[in-house]
């Protein structure tokens, strides 16, 4: 079977997928086609589709279209890729070190750090978590700078 990744455009699509995906993680993926960080990552989504779909479904999210810039502007998308998760309609948010947990920013190192992070969060949801720790080392998670304006 062809397990191929959708590109949402549209924020009626966004919601849809969010409202729609029960008992399975939901996996968005902010960014732009043509970035190549957005490519690697998108590479890494592609070749770990297959592995997670029992437990997952994986979408790309065109922050250039119009009309998902409310969702850019609530996740606060400020460096692509970030990639967001969601279960049951719950934001499912990430403790990996950072100050920011609501969303992954970056690319995954390896695709099996995409599964493990993918599967941690499902197994946190099906014990009715809301957060769950990032269960890759330090050293494998990307580090950024958040500067929060206006706080």
């Amino acid at each position: 079977m062809e397990y191929i990744l959708r590109t949402l455009t549209k924020k009626e699509e966004v919601d849809s997928i969010i409202r729609d995906t029960i008992d399975k993680v939901l996996v968005l993926r902010l960014g732009r086609s043509s970035d190549p960080l957005c490519l690697q990552l998108d590479d890494i989504l592609y070749k770990s589709v297959r592995e997670v779909s029992k437990f997952a479904t994986v979408a790309l999210v065109d922050i250039d279209s119009e009309d998902v810039r409310v969702y850019v502007k609530y996740f606060d998308i400020t460096l692509i890729p970030s990639t967001i998760f969601f279960f049951n309609a719950h934001h499912m948010k990430m403790d990996s070190g950072s100050a920011d947990h609501t969303k992954w920013v970056g690319a995954f190192q390896r695709k099996q750090d995409f599964i493990d992070v993918v599967e941690a969060i499902f197994r946190g949801a099906m014990k009715g978590k809301l957060i769950v720790t990032c269960p890759l080392p330090p050293e494998r998670i990307p580090k950024f700078q958040l500067l929060y304006k206006d706080v």
